[in-house]
């Protein structure tokens, strides 16, 4: 008798160590295959190129010159207020400018004031729904771009500014 209640034990926790470790096999398909997913929406999401006109003059004349790329940092981050239904955020913006050659990078520092002005009226005029989104920023970045080129041009006869890179941005 007690032969056959540990008989009846042994075979009834078999079948339940099957099912646990089914499950647990179902449980980690389920999660790699989640993850997998996951890591290619955001791996190819960065490949699509956003098409802007503007954009390609600008890449041509970055190939065309071989030029040393600088960095000039803006002195200050950008700090303003933007309303929100009503609601006031406080956003603040750290800037780089990426320009070709010493001459270039020695112009830009010679013009400060002029391209803070032009950065500054572009970061106030923004819509704060957009900056909240990274392709927001994006076309953030590229709108301040083409402001920062289109106030140099007439001072300087030729577009210095390559890039504006945004090196820290906080929006509360």
């Amino acid at each position: 008798m007690a032969e056959e209640a540990s008989l009846e034990l042994e075979d009834n926790t078999e079948p339940k160590s099957k099912k646990k470790l089914i499950l647990f096999g179902v449980i980690g398909v389920v999660l790699i295959t989640i993850i997998a997913v996951t890591a290619w929406m955001l791996l190819s999401s960065d490949d699509a190129p956003v098409a802007n006109p503007g954009e390609e003059v600008v890449a041509e004349q970055a190939v065309s010159s071989g030029k040393e790329a600088f960095y000039a940092a803006m002195p200050r981050p950008f700090l303003f207020n933007l309303s929100d239904n009503g609601r006031t955020r406080l956003v603040e913006i750290k800037v780089q400018l990426m320009v070709r050659g010493t001459d270039d990078d020695t112009l830009i520092k010679k013009h400060i004031p002029l391209i803070e002005d032009a950065l500054l009226t572009t970061f106030s005029s923004a819509d704060i729904q957009k900056m909240s989104s990274p392709a927001g920023k994006d076309e953030l970045r590229l709108l301040a771009l083409r402001n920062v080129q289109n106030t140099l041009q007439p001072v300087t006869g030729r577009t210095v500014v390559e890039k504006v890179l945004f090196t820290g941005f906080v929006m509360q």
